[in-house]
């Protein structure tokens, strides 16, 4: 057992000791392209989505060092036909991208860092059958493989560290690549020595110009997941059992946590916020930090046409069109907004409809880091607003409807470069950004069928809380008395009286074509049930 060559299981035990949720089917995946044409795979997701818990488990599934058959009876891999074909069979090499950065005397010697530390377990290991001075490990794994019959599985974690760590060092980024072309490259070489290979990371492999950087590798990203989509973060039917054997609100779990979604997996959930929620027994941003909102406030400031009018859209609760095929799967190769959306989605900021091509911001939990992205010089108007959201809230409650009109002109007015002004979508998007702040005790839903119709918005209180039903009706060069009586004759207020309790009806009108002082002025009533 080493470090770099058959590792063990010790880190999938320590993983096991903790509440687990079985993403052991990720195995048998892996064990159908062994030896195949599609033995090499990448898989890349956000930080803290499970990549190195993944890492590990397929370690100590493979490493001939350990026997780990107890570990894994009773999961789901030990039901498929595969287990116990592949079980402790191949020797490991595991390489964590980020450690070797971490532990380096200098970033420029990582990559010889990498191939000296494992060629001395190798040589450890196989004593005769390294040659002698030889320092190229796709070298030395070859001769081995020679000599005494023997393929390996590579698994590499966090393989994009060194392209996020020295993003403008082009000279580390191709040593690296070519040390993994080295070891992935096809051909004999590789067949003979590689049984199969398993990489994890944040972006998908690198691309120069339309080529990728590693061609014989397998994808599945966060733009394409394909068939292992239910391994990207938790599934709805997971989430449900946590929080049942947890005695925790799925309510709210899924309003902070859900949002991912893909053709194949409806609702995905971020996995280790999921467990801090449960562990702490509290709802919270357990995925965004400093680091998080400061990364993301450089982003979204980037002077690219198109990108604030996007970003305005999102946190206005819309879903914007993304071309992600220019992407170069880097963090600074950036041409368009197209390309820094893209980078959003796999860094987990966005969600994705693949089946649309539209992003979007996907919970309650990044709608937070978004609210902390906005505070800066660039984003002032819009940040002062989101601060504001709260005491438009409270106006609301109190039907201050002077201050709600007040308040609503002065964010449709910031947000009509979104979207044409005199129309409702604009006013409803507008109120989105508005009332931003009230998505953490509310669940905002538009076009909400009730009674004889579709409420514009309606403002359901989500479980623990003790706030009003707010229905809101919205009209343009007519008057916020006539939203008012639609919501009555509609009867948008329904059954939500009978489940709710109290109610707030809230009518918005604005009038396009008034002139001088009145241009474009708003107007509001809101009544009490």
């Amino acid at each position: 057992m080493g470090i770099y060559l058959n590792p063990g299981n010790r880190g999938f035990q320590t993983i096991l000791n903790g509440t687990y949720v079985d993403k052991t089917g990720l195995i048998d995946y892996v064990n159908q392209t062994i030896n195949t044409p599609q033995k090499l795979t990448s898989f890349s997701r956000p930080r803290r989505f499970g990549k190195s818990f993944a890492a590990k488990m397929l370690c100590a599934y493979y490493d001939k060092s350990c026997d780990s058959r107890s570990l894994f009876e009773g999961l789901e891999i030990s039901k498929k036909d595969s287990f116990g074909q592949y079980l402790n069979k191949y020797d490991v090499i595991y390489l964590d991208i980020t450690w070797f950065i971490s532990t380096t005397d200098a970033i420029k010697n990582v990559v010889n860092d990498i191939q000296n530390s494992v060629i001395s377990e190798l040589k450890s290991e196989f004593s005769g059958s390294v040659p002698e001075n030889e320092k190229s490990l796709p070298r030395v794994m070859t001769a081995i493989a020679s000599k005494i019959d023997r393929r390996f599985i590579v698994i590499i974690d966090e393989w994009d560290a060194l392209f996020r760590e020295v993003k403008n060092d082009e000279v580390i980024q191709k040593e690296y690549v070519q040390l993994l072309r080295g070891l992935f490259k096809g051909g004999t070489a590789t067949d003979e020595t590689i049984a199969a290979a398993y990489m994890t990371g944040i972006l998908p492999i690198k691309k120069y110009g339309t080529e990728s950087a590693l061609t014989d590798f397998i994808e599945y990203t966060m733009t394409r997941p394909a068939k292992l989509a239910k391994y990207v973060g938790f599934t709805e039917m997971e989430v449900k059992e946590l929080c049942e054997k947890f005695d925790m609100d799925f309510e709210q779990m899924n309003a902070w946590y859900d949002g991912y979604s893909f053709s194949r997996i409806q609702h995905v959930y971020s996995p280790n916020s999921v467990m801090k929620a449960v562990n702490n027994e509290e709802f919270g941003n357990y995925w965004a930090g400093s680091e998080t909102y400061e990364s993301l406030k450089s982003y979204i400031s980037m002077n690219f046409n198109g990108l604030r009018d996007s970003i305005l859209a999102m946190l206005g609760g819309e879903a914007v069109k993304v071309a992600i095929s220019t992407f170069q799967n880097d963090i600074t190769s950036f041409k368009n907004k197209d390309d820094v959306l893209t980078l959003l989605i796999h860094l987990g900021y966005l969600g994705y409809n693949t089946k649309e091509q539209k992003a979007f911001i996907p919970n309650q939990e990044v709608s937070d880091a978004f609210a902390d992205a906005v505070k800066g010089d660039e984003w002032k108007d819009v940040g002062d607003l989101i601060q504001e959201s709260e005491d438009l809230l409270e106006a609301t409650i109190r039907c201050d409807a002077d201050a709600v009109a007040d308040a609503l002109e002065k964010v449709h007015n910031l947000n009509s470069s979104v979207l044409q002004y005199n129309n409702e979508a604009a006013l409803s998007s507008a109120i989105m950004i508005a009332y931003y702040t009230a998505r953490r005790i509310y669940k905002i839903v538009p076009e909400f069928p009730q009674g004889k119709g579709f409420a514009d918005l309606v403002f359901l209180p989500r479980r623990e809380s003790d706030k009003p039903v707010i229905i809101v009706e919205l009209k343009y060069d007519k008057d916020a008395d006539t939203a008012i009586r639609q919501i009555h004759e509609n009867r948008y207020d329904g059954d939500l009286k009978k489940y709710f309790g109290n109610l707030l009806l809230v009518g918005i009108n604005y009038d396009k074509d008034a002139k001088g002082a009145n241009a474009k002025k708003h107007s509001c009533v809101i009544e009490k049930v």
